[in-house]
This record gives C-alpha cells, sequence and structure tokens, in this order.
C-alpha cells in the first residue's frame, strides 16, 4: 500500500454521524475528505472539504468522484455493492469490497465467522414459509427471523415465540431472503473493535458492553465488566476474524457472552461504530483516527486506554438534556449537527469519563 501524505484526499461513502467524526479525524491528520452521498444537508458535509451529492448507482459521478479521491472508504456497510466494486477499479476500496460482500448478507456473515472456528448462534436460511417452519422445527423456539440485508437498530427481525408466529412473522419481512436465528440466552452483549494494516499488523480496544433499548444501542461501558480470560478470548477471536477476511480497515464485533461463559458473534460491521465512541475521549487513539490510519497506510496508533468511560447515546429527544451533560466536569458532549430531532435518530453522544478500574 501507498502511504498518503497529509493532504491526500479521503473519499468517504455515506454522509452520516460516523462520516462526520472519520472527518474530523482526518482533518486534525490534514487530510481533505471527499462526502458522496445521495442525502442533502448530512452530518459529514459540515466538516468535509467537498460533497458530491448523488445516489451510489451514478456511475458517472462516481467516475468524477473516484477521480478525485486517493483512497475510499464508507460509513456504513448497506451500500449497493456494485458501485463500490466499480470504485475500486479506479482507487483503493477499504475495507475491501470482498470484506462488504461478506459483512452485507447474514448468511454470509454467518458463514464466514464458522469458517474461522468462530462460534454463532445456530442458524438456517429460509426463503419461504415453509422453509421457516422446517428450520423452526429444527432449532427450536424462540428463535428470531431476519432480512438477511439491510436491518440495523432492530429493523428487519421479529422474535418467534409460538408456532402461531411463524406465519405473521413471515408476511412481516416482506423477503424471500432470510435467515432463522436460534435465540441466545446471554448474559451479556459485547463488542470489539480491531483495526488491521494491509501488512497484517493489527490493534484491537478492548472489549465493552452493551446496553440497549428498544433495539438502538442505549450505552456503552468500557471496559466491559468481564473476567480477562474473557477479554483475552474476546480479542483473539476478534484478531482471527479480522486476520481471515484480510481486513484492511476498522472492523467491529458484536458478540453474546452466554451464563457457561462461551462468547458467540452475532454481527460484523466493517467501519467505525456505535460503540466505539467511547475511544474519542478515552483512549490514546481514537476509533476514528485508528481507520483513518490503516486506509492511508499509515501505521497503526494505540488503543491503550486511558480512563474508564461510559457512553450514553442521544436519542430523539434526548438531546434537548445538551446543556445537562455540557454543565458536568467529566462529560464530553458530541453532537452531529442534525436539526430534526425524531424518535429513533441519533442525535450525538456523551462520553463520561472516571479514573481506570484497571
Amino acid at each position: 500500500m501507498t502511504v498518503l501524505a497529509p493532504g491526500a484526499t479521503i473519499g468517504i461513502l455515506g454522509g452520516g454521524q460516523l462520516g462526520r467524526m472519520m472527518a474530523m479525524a482526518a482533518a486534525e491528520m490534514g487530510y481533505h475528505v471527499h462526502i458522496f452521498c445521495p442525502e442533502n444537508n448530512c452530518p459529514a458535509s459540515e466538516v468535509a472539504a467537498h460533497t458530491t451529492l448523488a445516489a451510489y448507482e451514478d456511475y458517472h459521478s462516481l467516475k468524477i468522484f473516484a477521480a478525485s479521491v486517493d483512497v475510499v472508504t464508507y460509513e456504513f456497510e448497506n451500500i449497493p455493492l456494485a458501485p463500490v466494486i466499480e470504485l475500486n477499479k479506479y482507487v483503493p476500496v477499504y475495507p475491501s469490497p470482498d470484506v462488504l460482500s461478506i459483512a452485507q448478507h447474514r448468511i454470509s456473515e454467518k458463514k464466514a465467522i464458522n469458517g474461522f472456528g468462530v462460534k454463532t448462534a445456530p442458524f438456517a436460511p429460509v426463503t419461504s414459509l415453509e422453509d421457516l417452519k422446517k428450520a423452526a422445527a429444527q432449532l427450536g423456539l424462540p428463535a428470531v427471523l431476519k432480512t438477511c440485508r439491510m436491518g440495523y437498530d432492530g429493523k428487519g427481525q421479529a422474535m418467534i415465540k409460538t408456532e402461531a408466529e411463524l406465519e405473521p412473522a413471515w408476511a412481516s419481512l416482506k423477503t424471500t431472503d432470510a435467515i432463522l436465528e436460534g435465540f441466545v440466552a446471554f448474559t451479556m452483549e459485547i463488542s470489539v473493535l480491531v483495526a488491521r494494516d494491509e501488512n497484517g499488523n493489527i490493534q484491537s480496544y478492548c472489549p465493552v458492553q452493551n446496553i440497549h433499548k428498544h433495539h438502538i444501542l442505549s450505552e456503552t461501558i468500557a471496559p466491559a465488566p468481564i473476567a480477562q480470560d474473557l477479554r483475552d478470548r474476546a480479542e483473539a477471536i476478534a484478531h482471527g476474524i479480522a486476520t481471515g477476511l484480510n481486513l484492511t480497515g476498522l472492523l467491529a464485533i458484536e458478540m453474546f457472552v452466554t451464563p457457561s461463559g462461551d462468547i458467540l458473534v452475532n454481527e460484523l460491521a466493517p467501519r467505525p461504530h456505535n460503540s466505539g465512541h467511547w475511544t474519542m475521549d478515552a483512549c490514546v487513539t481514537s476509533q476514528f483516527t485508528q481507520t483513518i490510519r490503516a486506509v492511508c497506510g499509515l501505521p497503526l496508533g494505540s488503543p491503550a486506554r486511558l480512563c474508564d468511560a461510559k457512553m450514553l447515546n442521544l436519542i430523539g429527544d434526548d438531546i434537548h438534556d445538551w446543556q445537562k451533560y455540557a454543565g458536568l466536569p467529566n462529560a464530553k458532549l458530541h453532537l452531529y449537527g442534525k436539526t430534526e430531532a425524531r424518535p429513533g435518530r441519533k442525535m450525538g453522544h456523551v462520553n463520561l469519563l472516571s479514573p481506570p478500574r484497571g
């Protein structure tokens, strides 16, 4: 990989808050950022040098965009894959289209994870109501039915507890490409962020605990209150997956800790992640700076934790509490520049810092 010197331009697909925080990290390091997204007045455009407003499938605009940047990354994985493959013909895209393809489809994702020797919840592909009935008989109930593509924050999924719920659950998803996952009784959800450069060097952040409300991440606690053995195993799993995928960039790995102390991988996200926002104020290198380092060919930064942290998402009307958090001496407030607070919409976050527990 060619090392990109300050002054180079990083292209980012997507204009949301993750793109915004990546752009801010890039600017601190002397890079320019060019955002490509279909939405006007997006949070990332406010802090980027350039924005192309176009559909992802607008190949003419994509080619012009590619000519204006030195490398491309993305801030969410639900981008149409074909345009990313096309972009990669003209300019390097990290993480690679191969990694993106795996992360975009839940069955491909789970098969890849299992192929690396890592456990997931039991699962079965579902393409029809008959498939669903057979899968439910095989895996047992309760189980979770999910679309293979495009689901996030609880969208595109249905919990099934009884046989009577099979048919309405299938009808609600409106797809023929789904997956049924066996229900996992877990004691805690954790996640690990891992960065890998093109030479195979790896750095990972400590495992954190994630707490959800209404299927949306509400709090992240760093470090996760788990034994050192579990921390070591979670990080080893993350390293193995990053290596197996031949990752260049950043990868977030969501995991379940079971009552028996087992670790099951739930999902992969090949980009900065909501559960990594605490790193902005509590680590030597934030997840956003680490992403820029990885895609620009720079040495990876230290992920060392300087203090403990609790990240609180400001969702919807929570944004109206910004003054309360701004007045706390241990709080670091990050707002995304969104003008309309809607239910379920992430408007910002606050990192509450405290001395390290160890």
